[in-house]
């Protein structure tokens, strides 16, 4: 018997699958299209980690079942390579991103082959490359003919630390940079938007027919935010300054008494201009907002405020205005109108000493008087009982919500209305890696679109990439003078490049487009007017059947794809309004209980452990871990079982394969159980207990002096998903033809299954640690052999001195180390 050889194994079938172009696609003559891949990742690391792995890993060995299903799958690998990572990681080594990224790319690409996934890599995309931000570019000045792009003065999130730049809201966590954890501070800057608002309803809607995770369609619907309710028109009085004031509880209007406005509201100034405590005023403002964006403010203890001087008039009377810390700019007006029977406003008006005025008062005696008293806070509760409007007194809350809007609007001082906490998407970045925005100024100043035939606007080489809070690409000398030279004299460019999630909001559109065939990177060309890509190759493969990727980006990247992909739509440039159709988030892997990143320093390498065990070995160890969705902390105790696993199946194949074998009635039986598990195992992405049921196969398969040639093949055809090199190998052996990928899914006979199963317990030392569903049949030997396998066992087990090994028949196996 010769040893199982892993290198030499999935060396030897990659170039076969290279040579005889496997996994290459015909976009465009495909008759049953699926299209399935991963967020991409980035090139900020010369390594990929173990993370990566368990993300592509199964991704793919998902695409190779649906291929083996019967579709033309189209599986493409790309990199995010500009934005804050990758220029990040080249501050870090001195060595300029355009050299790092081309090094970076060149190692992980290496690293993704020796997975042997189904990558077409003809199709492969760096969003870096001209060829490709070109079309970044193209998507800014659709935004521009569409309405959906402008630029405003507004405060910021901005980075003061290692970034240097601006943050969109998403990247800010808890008052903090999401990438360096420094102190988010807001500053004033004139920044490129994006009008996601625009699609606010449009991208609600449109969540009830996707296959998403309902985790992910509630964390969307709640950032977006939508809320129903009325707009009262307030005038700051003895001013001409009015505002819009949006109220989403318009039943207790009678109970408002006074208003707050945000810290940052652009009109404060000039609202408290001459007031008698201006300059205190302007220093309370001054340090909230510093202090406003370094933590999260607790209602209680934090709450800050300070009496403007001015009143905003209203229908129930003047109303006191306040600045206060927890109004939010950028919500609405800016401008909030306060009552009794909102909590944050209560608390806010004892603090200050505010008058309260209640109008709604609960069915308990007792209880109302301590709220008429001001004693106790009485919230949107739906049987409160009303007094005030006079004309709904006596009426519940809960039911006189559209009367009472009505009410309003016949009066005329409001209007029905729809609010969204969604807010536009700021895309300017103060950084160098990145596309340039295609736009430049003529003498006076205004703004005008690069006309598409100067595409790409290239990135100039002539500028020092260390942030310094300053757009770097001002200090071009190059950029300037071409800028002119197209323009005319006195022309200026625009200076900032594009939030990285520009580049990635499209991508999957692109992967469509590209051409690697002539070993250059080719796209589409703008300047040549050609389309994005072609758009019957568009309309056939898009939505994406099958997004797999972290669940970190629910309200970042898959919204803004989302949002870009209906602007695609709406310009005419796609047949379809979503751009993925079923989305998956793999579990995160840990280290010692924090997220493996680079960023962190605490990932692990895969190399090693593909050097020492194989790829398909490492592979199918990571599945092992647990279901797909949930992840895990990562440990290396027990991949040596998954190694002996892979061994037994190897000398199982050249010792008992026999064209003359006759399969038993059990092993014939448990062979069609299994291909139903692992069948709809691999469906759910349940790869663990896929893998656990071809562990009891082989089990069994191996006890058979020989086994038929028939069952050998349809065991190399269920395993040639989770370990592709080593299942072509076991169909080579089994005399298959062609390439097992290439092969369709084996079926069942429901007359043959082994229905009888049951559930066996694993106790390590008295404590539980796993379970098993196995035949109720199953011998001693083989259920504790599955148990010692199983990896949640073989972290308490390896390693150790097993003393005892007892099977409770049906019940439980029990382990003494």
């Amino acid at each position: 018997m010769t040893q199982y050889d892993p290198s030499a194994v999935e060396q030897k079938w990659q170039a076969k699958w290279l040579e005889e172009k496997v996994y290459e696609v015909d976009l465009k003559e495909a008759k049953n299209p699926y299209y399935s891949h991963v967020m991409f990742p980035y090139p900020s690391g010369d390594k990929l980690h173990v993370g990566h792995w368990y993300n592509f890993g199964p991704a793919d060995s998902f695409a190779r079942f649906m291929r083996m299903q019967g579709k033309e799958v189209f599986t493409p690998m790309g990199f995010d390579a500009f934005g804050l990572p990758a220029e990040n990681y080249a501050v870090k080594t001195g060595v300029h991103p355009m050299e790092s990224i081309k090094e970076n790319t060149t190692t992980m690409t290496k690293q993704l082959s020796r997975i042997g996934c189904m990558y077409d890599w003809n199709r492969s995309v760096n969003t870096s490359q001209p060829e490709y931000y070109q079309w970044t570019q193209w998507l800014f000045l659709q935004m521009y003919k569409q309405d959906l792009a402008y630029k405003k003065v507004a405060t910021v999130n901005f980075c003061d630390g290692k970034c240097k730049t601006v943050l969109a809201n998403e990247q800010v966590w808890e008052g903090r940079c999401e990438r360096c954890d420094t102190e988010v501070v807001q500053k004033p800057l004139n920044q490129w938007y994006w009008k996601t608002t625009e699609h606010a309803q449009r991208l609600l809607d449109n969540l009830e027919d996707l296959d998403w995770p309902e985790k992910t369609k509630i964390m969307q619907r709640n950032w977006i935010g939508r809320s129903e309710g009325m707009n009262f028109r307030s005038k700051v009085k003895g001013m001409d300054i009015a505002f819009d004031i949006w109220d989403s509880v318009p039943q207790t209007y009678c109970a408002q008494t006074f208003a707050v406005i945000a810290p940052e509201h652009p009109l404060l100034p000039e609202i408290i201009k001459g007031v008698e405590n201006e300059q205190e005023i302007l220093d309370f403002v001054e340090d909230v907002k510093r202090r406003k964006a370094t933590k999260r403010f607790n209602i209680e203890e934090d709450m800050e405020g300070i009496f403007t001087g001015k009143y905003l008039e209203f229908v129930t009377g003047d109303l006191p205005l306040w600045v206060a810390s927890f109004v939010v700019a950028d919500y609405g007006s800016g401008v909030v109108q306060c009552s009794a029977h909102d909590e944050r406003d209560f608390i806010f008006a004892k603090k200050y000493d505010i008058p309260l005025r209640p109008v709604m008062f609960p069915e308990d005696p007792e209880h109302a008087e301590r709220v008429r008293n001001k004693e106790e806070y009485f919230g949107k509760d739906p049987d409160g009982i009303m007094e005030q409007p006079e004309e709904f007194k006596g009426r519940k809350w809960g039911e006189v919500r559209s009367d009472i809007i009505d009410h309003i609007e016949k009066i005329g001082f409001g209007t029905r209305g729809i609010q969204y906490r969604l807010r536009d998407w700021c895309i300017s970045r103060q950084r160098y890696w990145g596309a340039p925005i295609p736009i430049v100024y003529d003498p006076d100043g205004n703004p005008h679109p690069i006309p598409e035939e100067h595409l790409p606007w290239e990135l100039p080489t002539d500028v020092d990439f260390i942030p310094t809070g300053e757009a770097p690409l001002a200090q071009s000398e190059e950029l300037k003078k071409r800028t002119e030279e197209i323009f005319g004299e006195g022309w200026t460019p625009e200076v900032d490049t594009m939030d990285t999630f520009v580049c990635s909001s499209f991508y999957s559109n692109m992967y469509l487009g590209a051409d690697w065939s002539s070993g250059e990177y080719k796209q589409n060309s703008v300047a040549a007017g050609e389309a994005m890509l072609d758009a019957e190759v568009e309309k056939k493969w898009m939505p994406v059947d099958m997004y797999i990727g972290g669940a970190e980006h629910a309200c970042m990247h898959l919204i803004y794809a989302r949002f870009v992909q209906m602007a695609l739509k709406d310009g005419g440039f796609a047949e379809h309004e979503e751009p993925y159709q079923r989305l998956v988030h793999q579990g995160v892997i840990t280290n010692g209980g924090a997220k493996m990143s680079k960023s962190k320093g605490n990932v692990v390498s895969p190399d090693e452990f593909v050097d020492t065990y194989g790829s398909d070995t490492f592979r199918m160890y990571l599945m092992f871990m647990g279901p797909f969705t949930q992840g895990g902390d990562w440990s290396d105790t027990g991949i040596k079982g998954v190694d002996r696993f892979v061994k037994r199946i190897w000398r199982t194949f050249e010792e008992k394969i026999s064209k003359d074998a006759l399969d038993s009635q059990e092993a014939t039986a448990k062979l069609h159980a299994t291909i139903k598990k692992v069948t709809n195992d691999i469906d759910r992405l349940h790869f663990n207990t896929a893998l656990s049921a071809l562990m009891e196969l082989i089990n069994l398969l191996d006890k058979q002096e020989a086994i038929s040639v028939e069952t050998a093949q349809v065991f190399a055809k269920l395993f040639a998903p989770m370990a592709p090199h080593l299942a072509e190998e076991l169909w080579e052996l089994a005399e298959g033809s062609g390439f097992v990928i290439e092969q369709d899914w084996p079926t069942y006979d429901e007359s043959l299954l082994v229905t009888d199963t049951i559930t066996v317990v694993v106790q390590v030392n008295g404590k539980v640690r796993a379970d098993l569903e196995v035949d109720a049949d199953i011998s001693e030997e083989d259920v504790i052999s599955l148990a010692k396998e199983d990896r949640r066992v073989q972290k308490y087990i390896e390693g150790q001195d097993l003393k005892k090994e007892i099977y409770v028949k049906g019940k439980l196996v029990s382990l003494v180390v």
